[in-house]
């Protein structure tokens, strides 16, 4: 069982997300390990990219901050290795930082440097199912999972190609666009939720969850997991806008965190048995 399986085999997952290096190197280390205090059980670490299609604006500008304070993906991978947090770690970038990374072109040196930094997976936004078996192959060799993003709008046939080359959980978004905190849940989410009952993997909700009980709700509609970013990365934002010490930031993500752990947990608990005989 990869590390990210484990994550989930004990009931749902706080699964929180960061641009890396917003808005300095040392905050952002902070702020990471801030949320594990919170609660988290996977951290996704945002390695910045230029073009972020899949982000909406706060997740945009958290990237420029970081861009602007010099994280590149080396720093990225240094970053890695100086956090002091034992939960699993996924990057989510774009699949030009991959491809581009190490002297011969093509994922694996990417991949194999990120297994040695200590990276659990990846999230690739950008990178279409059809164009995933190198990436696949390299993640297989270095013993790292690859997680697709699976959306409203996803087919059935590009879906099965999605889980085809995915492991460790599904990434399922929960409304159209780009991310988000959002003050209500997507009434696609049960949806989106049920038309992957059959799929033997850890579904993971994101795109817009931003309070404990948009994370309870989700959770108790069947969601394995829920990924929260817009309203983690808007704390951030706050604190650079206010000049607030790194300090009072990293307590206040901590405890947005232990919020939105204490609505999965809640959510868990609320959510009607399964009939007997069919699988968690």
């Amino acid at each position: 069982m990869s590390d990210l399986a484990a994550a989930f085999a004990d009931g749902p997952a706080f699964v929180p997300y960061l641009a890396v290096g917003d808005p300095d190197y040392e905050s952002s280390l902070a702020y990471v390990e801030a949320l594990e205090r919170g609660g988290a059980d996977v951290i996704e670490l945002g390695l910045p990219f230029s073009e972020p299609i899949a982000e909406g604006p706060t997740i945009q500008e958290a990237v420029v901050r970081s861009l602007a304070a010099g994280m590149t993906p080396e720093r990225f991978f240094e970053f890695v290795e100086d956090l002091d947090v034992d939960v699993p770690l996924v990057c989510m970038t774009y699949y030009n930082l991959v491809y581009q990374y190490g002297r011969e072109r093509g994922p694996r040196p990417f991949v194999e440097r990120a297994a040695e930094a200590g990276l659990s997976g990846f999230v690739v936004p950008d990178l279409p199912a059809e164009e995933a078996g190198p990436l696949r192959e390299a993640c297989d060799e270095f013993g790292l999972d690859l997680i697709a993003i699976v959306a409203p709008t996803t087919d059935e046939d590009r879906l099965e190609k999605l889980v085809a080359v995915s492991s460790g959980y599904l990434y399922v978004q929960a409304r159209l666009g780009v991310t988000g905190a959002q003050s209500s849940v997507s009434g696609q989410t049960a949806a989106s939720l049920d038309r992957l009952s059959h799929v033997d993997l850890p579904k993971a909700v994101g795109f817009g969850i931003s309070s404990g009980d948009q994370a309870a709700t989700v959770i108790e509609a069947g969601a394995d997991g829920v990924i929260v970013g817009s309203a983690l990365v808007d704390v951030v934002a706050q604190g650079v806008e206010n000049d607030d010490p790194t300090a009072a930031v990293a307590e206040r993500l901590e405890s947005l965190a232990a919020e939105l752990t204490a609505g999965v947990e809640r959510g868990f608990a609320q959510r009607a048995p399964r009939p007997e005989g069919t699988s968690e």
